[in-house]
């Protein structure tokens, strides 16, 4: 290609970029009109969030409070559940007897099956509310009762 060509090419090149620069990135946009949202609560994680559901799936989201002294007792979930600390601290003793403490604005995934038991309190002295998203395998129960593990005991 000689230098005239390359030239001519350059030069549509330029205009070609020019004309799609003057057209609106949201032409086909349209704006909406009578919606309102709320927002329930907001968490940031500490870490990456992975959540992964496979067929048909439940998704419920609900609201849980735990008062003083409360706990939710041993259980587990059939599927993954996302849940942000509204507001109060949670308590999490985990299946290998570790424990994880949320303060309110924090938000973080329980895994799940019965090998991710775990119990949740409210150790502290006002009411702890969480905002919780449940993703189950289509008519799970939000949770199963689970035993203690055997650290727990100790």
């Amino acid at each position: 290609m000689g230098f005239k060509d390359r030239t001519r090419t350059a030069m549509v090149l330029a205009g070609c970029l020019a004309a799609l620069a003057t057209v609106p990135s949201a032409a086909n946009a349209t704006p909406g009109s009578g919606v309102s949202g709320t927002i329930l609560a907001q968490g940031v994680s500490d870490g990456t969030l992975k959540l992964k559901a496979e067929g048909k799936t439940d998704v419920v989201v609900r609201t849980i409070t735990i008062a003083p002294g409360g706990s939710t007792g041993w259980h587990s979930h059939a599927g993954q559940v996302l849940a942000v600390v509204k507001s109060g601290t949670l308590t999490r003793t985990l299946d290998d007897c570790s424990v994880e403490v949320t303060t309110a604005g924090k938000a973080f995934v329980e895994p799940s099956g019965p090998r991710h038991r775990h119990i949740g309190r409210n150790l502290g002295s006002e009411p702890l509310v969480l905002y919780v998203t449940y993703l189950l395998p289509k008519g799970s129960p939000l949770s199963q009762d689970a035993d203690a593990p055997p650290c727990a005991g100790k």
